[in-house]
């Protein structure tokens, strides 16, 4: 956890902590991982300071640390910290987020 308080994203890139796939039905039968919805829900984990605008201003991010988050299906970079995974989206590819 100590790596991870010492990763920054720079700019308007926000790191995430997707949610684990669910293994098992409402009835309790266990799906093969072919079976398996690719998660689209995250947790933000670390934010950038938000993008620079022309006048020299910074952007504010719409995001904060934990806030859960909608993700796109595809696109982000995969990164790995203490042997857990997160991905790495910039701000604009977060599709939503969810009030709590």
């Amino acid at each position: 956890m100590a790596a991870l308080k010492n990763f920054r994203p720079l700019f308007d890139r926000v790191l995430v902590e997707r949610f684990l796939p669910e293994l098992k039905t409402k009835g309790g039968i266990m799906l093969p991982q072919k079976g398996q919805a690719k998660v689209l829900d995250a947790t933000v984990v670390a934010t950038g300071p938000g993008a620079r605008m022309d006048d020299g201003k910074r952007q504010e991010l719409c995001v904060a640390v934990g806030d859960r988050v909608l993700l796109p299906e595809y696109g982000g970079t995969k990164i790995s910290i203490d042997d857990k995974e997160y991905h790495l989206f910039r701000e604009g590819d977060i599709l939503a987020k969810y009030d709590s």
